[in-house]
């Protein structure tokens, strides 16, 4: 009899759902009208958990898994987990840690890139019919920034930040960072002051791994940013103070931002949409086949090993 999986979260890569399918009874919680009374029923006989990173599962879901051995977070956020309780019940949690890296970093650049150069704005120029029928074509539109050479800031230089930074050095940019503490291991400057950092860029990239800090990228570091400066934020959108974000764009405190995460999401702040120096995505910075087929297969070997009694590859509780 194969084990019962509860599943928060569809699974968008047909193949890895094929497998998850193949190799376990799947209960799919996140298609239930009635989901206590699906819990009722089904509870019980639960050993796994297939959920993703802004999902997570709360501990009242937990409390009606009294037979659950582990969690499988299809991401690497576990703030939507209550780690602590896990961990006295002995529930192994894991996240897909080292699959996103490559594909975060790559939009971190992106949005950077669309916000300095006007991509988006110059697509809806075009779109609009409005280059063509423009006199002067590129008087409408204002001259960008280039961003080869920019003062780029990290704030976080785990995995997604080195890896933002390899990319952005490719580009000729001076790199500083900050995070707990220097790394003697990279040849970046370490700025051990968030604001310092933010008055020293020209773009802050923000890519820290701190699921419990709140706005941290607050006023006072996005006035030492400053007019010509540019936020980047693929991290958490709880690292940011929105207010103060909207505030900064919407006088000029700052010159644009591209943001990947929000706080609450998926509902963005609506006073970002007309802002022609925003660039918004919903968060999908992980969002190619590449990297969620590599996120499935980690979350298969997860379920794989602690239910045969391994220890599981990504562990976090």
């Amino acid at each position: 009899m194969k084990p019962e999986i509860l599943q928060l979260n569809p699974i968008l890569i047909p193949e890895i759902s094929a497998k998850l399918n193949e190799r376990y009874t799947v209960r799919p919680y996140y298609l239930q009208a009635d989901k206590a009374a699906y819990l009722a029923e089904h509870g019980a006989n639960i050993r796994g958990v297939v959920t993703g990173g802004h999902t997570g599962i709360t501990r009242a879901v937990m409390e009606q898994l009294p037979n659950v051995e582990v969690i499988a977070v299809n991401g690497v956020g576990t703030d939507a987990v209550d780690l602590a309780y896990a961990h006295d019940r002995g529930i192994r949690v894991t996240a897909t840690i080292g699959a996103l890296t490559e594909d975060v970093a790559d939009l971190a650049i992106g949005l950077l890139i669309s916000a300095c150069r006007g991509l988006n704005t110059g697509d809806r120029f075009v779109r609009s019919g409005q280059w063509a029928t423009s006199p002067t074509p590129l008087a409408p539109l204002p001259l960008a920034r280039q961003f080869s050479g920019m003062r780029v800031g990290i704030v976080g230089l785990g995995r997604v930040g080195r890896a933002v930074a390899t990319r952005a050095a490719a580009f000729g940019c001076p790199i500083s960072y900050t995070d707990l503490s220097a790394m003697s291991d990279v040849p970046y400057t370490f700025v051990s002051d968030l604001v310092e950092l933010a008055r020293q860029s020209d773009a802050l990239i923000v890519a820290a791994a701190a699921d419990k800090a709140k706005g941290i990228i607050n006023a006072q570091v996005l006035e030492a940013l400053g007019q010509e400066g540019y936020l980047i934020n693929v991290a958490r959108g709880s690292l940011v103070n929105e207010p103060d974000l909207i505030a900064a764009l919407q006088s000029g405190a700052i010159a644009g931002a591209g943001l990947d995460v929000f706080v609450d999401e998926p509902r963005a702040p609506a006073e970002l949409f007309d802002l022609e120096t925003v660039v918004l995505q919903p968060h999908r910075a992980s969002a190619t086949v590449q990297t969620r087929t590599r996120m499935g297969e980690m979350v298969l070997a997860s379920l794989a090993a602690v239910l045969e009694g391994r220890e599981p590859v990504g562990a976090v509780a």
